[in-house]
Formats: structure tokens, C-alpha cells, sequence
């Protein structure tokens, strides 16, 4: 639906979750760097902290590597490897400690063949392939409309593609809530830090939780957006 030229429908389910997107990036930056500050007093540094959660849980065959960039940690399934950033890898603080620690936690559950991380690298390539196609089929069916039913075909076929994203956004959900559990349960089994010093890792786990709280919600909206426009095309 269009009002003097806006789309109403962006800015009503899109636009509001955009803004979500962006307060939840600004926030987890923000808060990593405050925590960065909050050093451990037992002076472990994240890479130890990895390694600490690693053998924990009888994982020992996970590398743990140096990686450039800010906020680029990450677990390489393929080539089993962690990579924490400068400011994660040599830090004793609870910021540090708990993305790294989150992201042992993802070792953890390939390790453990957690189904959810199983069912998200399955899809990965679906997912990949329906992203790229979603837009071109439905621009196809906008341009073919001259064909009638056969129009909407190309549409409900690039919706159904870009609902692929939206999935793997929902299995995404509980495979990082799922490590940051993991994670905070690791650190306080292991008193890799104080109670105090825990408060600090969980709120910037938490923080970045909510960036994968807000894809969920920008692709969720997107998909809604893209049903209620052709919807009521169909209908018109």
C-alpha cells in the first residue's frame, strides 16, 4: 500500500525493526566497550578462557587462531578453527572471556552434534541460493505481468525464496542462545571469573543476542511486507 508516494508497509513493519537492527549493533559495540574495561582479577585471557571450555567439555582438537578486524570472532566449522580478534584473543576482560567463551561454545556444539547448529549448516546453502534469487523472480513476475496467473508464479516463487532467509534466521536463534549458555555455564563452572566479573560477560552476550533477535525481526517483516503488497495486488 501506497500513501503519497511512501510505502506504507515498510514503514510500519519494516522501518521499526531496522531501527530495532540498528540499536541492537550500536548497543553490543557500546557495551563490549564498556566491559572491555572490567578486567579479570584472575588475569585470564580470552584465548585461555576458549581453551578452558574446549577441554571442559573433552574437545580437544579446535584450533584457536588470531584473526584482524573488530568484532570478528568466530568459530570455522569447515576448517575447525576459532578466530578471535585483537581485542578478544590477548584480553583478560569479561567482555573478551565471554565472546570467547560463546564462541567455544559453538565448537562445543559441533562437537556434541547439537541439532540446531546441524540443521543451520545444512541449510546454508538453500538459504544462500534463495536470497540471490528471491528479488530477481519477483521483479520477473512485476515485469511479466502482461501474463496474468503465470506472473504471480514468479512472485510466489521469489517469496517462498526469501522466506528461506527468514528460516535460517529462526534456526539461528537458538543456536546462539544455545552458546551463550553454554559459554556462562563453562566460565562459572570453571571460576574463569568471579560473580561480579560474570555480570559483565553475560550483559555483552546478551547484547549480542539481540542482534540476532533483530535479523529475525527485519526478515520477518520483510517476508510480511512482501505478502501483503502482492496479496492485495492479486486481489485488486
Amino acid at each position: 500500500m501506497y500513501f503519497y508516494g511512501f510505502d506504507t508497509y515498510y514503514l510500519l513493519l519494516v522501518l521499526p525493526c531496522v531501527i530495532l537492527s540498528l540499536w541492537a549493533s550500536s548497543s553490543v559495540k557500546s557495551t563490549f566497550r564498556k566491559y572491555s574495561g572490567q578486567l579479570s582479577v584472575r588475569h585470564i585471557t580470552g584465548a585461555d578462557a576458549a581453551r578452558r571450555v574446549l577441554s571442559a567439555n573433552g574437545v580437544h582438537d579446535v584450533r584457536i587462531e588470531r584473526v584482524a578486524g573488530d568484532l570478528t570472532d568466530h568459530y570455522d566449522p569447515s576448517a575447525n578453527v576459532i578466530r578471535l580478534s585483537n581485542a578478544v584473543y590477548d584480553s583478560t576482560s569479561t567482555a573478551a572471556i565471554g565472546v570467547a567463551c560463546h564462541e567455544a561454545g559453538h565448537a562445543v556444539q559441533y562437537a556434541q552434534s547439537y541439532a540446531p547448529i546441524k540443521i543451520r549448516a545444512a541449510i546454508i546453502p538453500v538459504t544462500n541460493i534463495g536470497s540471490k534469487l528471491a528479488m530477481p523472480l519477483i521483479m520477473l513476475g512485476v515485469v511479466l505481468t502482461f501474463l496474468g496467473s503465470m506472473s504471480y508464479l514468479f512472485i510466489y516463487l521469489g517469496i517462498i525464496a526469501f522466506s528461506l532467509s527468514l528460516v535460517f534466521q529462526l534456526v539461528t536463534l537458538p543456536v546462539e542462545f544455545n552458546a551463550s549458555r553454554r559459554a556462562m555455564e563453562a566460565i562459572e563452572r570453571a571460576e574463569i571469573l568471579t560473580a561480579e566479573e560474570r555480570k559483565g560477560a553475560r550483559k555483552t552476550l546478551t547484547a549480542a543476542a539481540m542482534t540476532y533477535v533483530a535479523a529475525t525481526a527485519v526478515a520477518l517483516a520483510q517476508l510480511l511486507r512482501l505478502i501483503m503488497i502482492f496479496g492485495r495486488r492479486r486481489r485488486d
